[in-house]
């Protein structure tokens, strides 16, 4: 992944290219976790090889796996950074991508390599985010 640093004015903002067969959410965490970001919001546009999508069952409290196999276009990627109990920064990104058919897929991002590339712009915040567990939804929500 190739990254530039565009302002440095309150709040830092990146552009990141991910490399083709880049794991999305491991390479973003490592750069979370080598830049410090306790707090930030990204956009990304460009393609996967293959995914693993996640649909929330709230009855379940768990995520129902939709795996894509297939080359598709990411049409809008979106999430944020935000730092666990631990203090360590977790990634939430949801995903609108498009098969050969032109059919739209979504979900929570699980796991997704790149190819050919992925374009990404992410700002961060002055101020942290938390997550904490909420034992009603069985998530880790952002508590302000």
């Amino acid at each position: 992944m190739k990254t530039k640093l565009l302002n440095d004015q309150g709040g830092k903002a990146y552009v990141l290219v991910f490399d083709q067969g880049d794991e999305f959410i491991a390479t973003l965490l490592q750069f979370a976790t080598q830049n410090g970001l306790a707090a930030a919001h990204f956009t990304a546009i460009g393609g996967f090889s293959d995914a693993i999508l996640g649909y929330f069952e709230p009855e379940k409290k768990s995520y129902k796996k939709i795996s894509l196999q297939e080359q598709v276009e990411v049409l809008a990627l979106t999430g944020d950074i935000a730092l666990k109990e631990d203090g360590t920064p977790q990634i939430h990104a949801h995903v609108v991508v498009g098969d050969s058919n032109g059919l739209a897929h979504g979900g929570h991002i699980m796991e997704a390599h790149v190819r050919p590339t992925l374009e990404f712009i992410l700002e961060e915040s002055p101020a942290h985010w938390y997550r904490r567990h909420d034992p009603e939804s069985g998530l880790a929500l952002i508590a302000l």
